[in-house]
């Protein structure tokens, strides 16, 4: 999420005290782009602004873990003091190592704050290559654990590829976690605010597109299916599908915002989170839920 937008969320949560009753509207989402796999709305959650507005995920190990998220009230006070004041949408792997992507206002660098099983936590420090984009929006693990995803805000034809600090053996806190490769799309994607593997070489992605112009609709859900597992000994394909407009709906008009995506591999549920506009951000934002099929 740029400044722009996570300036807008904190202004709202700021200004409550002085917020008119917001403009009541009811608006339903159109019917699902044609695509291989459809993903059917189940249900909703509400979404908390301040720690649940940002990301999510499901952690498998410990057992019995509770669901993940993030948001500005999740950052620990050690971590937004030294300029780390934006928080992105998580990933866990199957073995139980938690990754939070963070971003400074300025600068020349994006970090990944990781939790161990043990439940210590290690900071790795990427420096941007040349181009690269200063915002981080989202991390996404591989099934195997040994290379992690991240993209960029924008309009962009690539994901960035990375050894997954804390559980690839390359990587250490105390150098600079590198880019690794790319995933190269055959179409271009824009302000993808997460991406979650829901097989080896398949990415389920949640944009907060609000042009609409790439694939004919706002805000969509995407699945990206890759040429070959990511690795970093070469960059690989990823071929893009627009599968469905995320739901639009609240109590306000005004702009929605798309925010992090989970997939589970234990029940095949797909959550989103979208956040609503205005005073709604804290009344009826919620985490959508999906089945396939």
């Amino acid at each position: 999420m740029p400044a722009s937008a996570r300036q807008r969320c904190h202004a709202v949560l700021a200004g409550l005290v002085t917020l008119a009753t917001a403009a009541v509207v009811s608006l339903a989402a159109p019917a699902p782009a044609s695509a291989a796999d459809t993903w059917t709305e189940t249900g909703s959650d509400r979404a908390r602004p301040l720690d649940e507005s940002q990301g999510l995920t499901s952690v498998e190990v410990p057992a019995n873990s509770p669901n993940r998220y993030t948001g500005v009230g999740t950052i620990p006070l050690g971590v937004s003091s030294r300029g780390w004041n934006h928080v992105g949408d998580p990933d866990a792997s199957y073995n139980g190592y938690y990754i939070e992507p963070y971003q400074r206002d300025s600068g020349n660098s994006k970090m990944y704050r990781v939790q161990a099983p043990d439940g210590t936590w290690s900071e790795y420090v990427h420096t941007l290559s040349p181009g690269e984009a200063l915002n981080n929006s989202w991390d996404a693990i591989s099934p195997d654990g040994q290379w992690m995803l991240s993209g960029e805000w924008g309009t962009m034809n690539r994901l960035l590829v990375f050894p997954t600090p804390g559980l690839n053996p390359s990587t250490s806190p105390s150098a600079n976690l590198p880019q690794a490769s790319a995933v190269n799309l055959d179409h271009a994607v824009r302000d993808v605010q997460g991406c979650d593997f829901s097989g080896p070489t398949t990415l389920l992605c949640s944009s907060d597109d609000p042009d609409g112009s790439l694939f004919g609709l706002t805000k969509p859900l995407l699945q990206i299916d890759l040429s070959a597992p990511p690795s970093g000994s070469a960059d690989v394909t990823g071929h893009v599908t627009a599968l469905r407009q995320l739901p639009l709906r609240s109590s306000c008009s005004g702009t929605f915002e798309a925010e992090g995506i989970d997939y589970d591999r234990r029940t095949g549920i797909l959550r989103v989170i979208v956040m609503s506009p205005g005073f709604c951000i804290l009344t009826d934002s919620k985490t959508y839920r999906f089945s396939r099929g």
